[in-house]
């Protein structure tokens, strides 16, 4: 649960920047910059150091490849993927434990 917050909670962040951007303004790679710079900002505002890997991950696979779809289209594929697998991961790591590990020393 630790690890998926802030993955989840960065994509959200990527998600909306990039359709937002993609849809006010032109997709480009000057637009791709102001987002970048605006989610660390964001990130660092709210504390989501690691959160922010995530939405720059899911603000170029928005802003900078290509669709014939609008952005929000794509926006919202990408957290739909996201959340699916943060999901899955999840049930299998309830469902699935690792083992604990031994104590060094101990036998």
């Amino acid at each position: 649960m630790t690890v998926s917050w802030p993955r989840f909670g960065g994509t959200v962040l990527g998600a909306a920047a990039g359709a937002l951007l993609s849809i006010y303004f032109r997709s480009s790679l000057p637009m791709f910059g102001v987002g970048v710079f605006l989610l660390g900002l964001v990130c660092a505002i709210l504390w989501l150091g690691t959160a922010f890997r995530f939405a720059g991950m899911t603000l170029a696979i928005t802003m900078l490849i290509v669709r014939h779809r609008p952005a929000w289209v794509v926006a919202g594929h990408r957290f739909i993927e996201v959340s699916v697998g943060i999901a899955v991961g999840l049930v299998v790591t309830a469902v699935w434990p690792l083992p604990e590990k031994k104590a060094a020393g101990r036998v």
